[in-house]
């Protein structure tokens, strides 16, 4: 269970951060994410303050949640997260493997590894959910 524990922890990771940069720092995130010398949010104009803090706070929750699922590792919460978390990251990589001609190579590279990632790391996880012990929990 310790892959499980930490694969939720990881994906709960990504979520805090996607959640309260651009939660706190609307602006700075559209300017700056992944990183300042490349822009990926700001490659999709305008800036819109509201719909980058209401993404904010939904990945915030979503990471609440992850947290929750990790310390507790209770099955069917765990479940819901992970596809709750497919149910949002599928549609994300497809609308992005579409919209890739704008920018630079190492950005749709990068774009396209991450985004991949967070796809892939749920899917390992959800067969691991099968081994969590129904009657114990933590």
């Amino acid at each position: 269970m310790s892959t499980l524990r930490a694969g939720l922890a990881f994906l709960a990771l990504v979520e805090v951060i996607l959640g309260g940069w651009p939660l706190l720092a609307p602006q700075h995130f559209y300017d700056n994410f992944p990183l300042p010398a490349h822009q990926w949010v700001a490659y999709y104009p305008p800036f819109n303050e509201h719909l980058l803090r209401d993404f904010g706070g939904l990945n915030l929750a979503l990471g609440v949640v992850l947290v929750f699922a990790a310390v507790t590792l209770e099955r069917r919460l765990t479940q819901a997260v992970l596809i709750g978390y497919l149910a949002f990251a599928v549609p994300h990589l497809i609308f992005h493997l579409g919209h890739l001609s704008h920018m630079p190579f190492a950005d749709q590279a990068g774009n396209v590894v991450s985004l991949v990632a967070v796809v892939l790391i749920p899917l390992a996880l959800l067969p691991l959910t099968l081994k969590i012990d129904t009657k114990v929990t933590r």
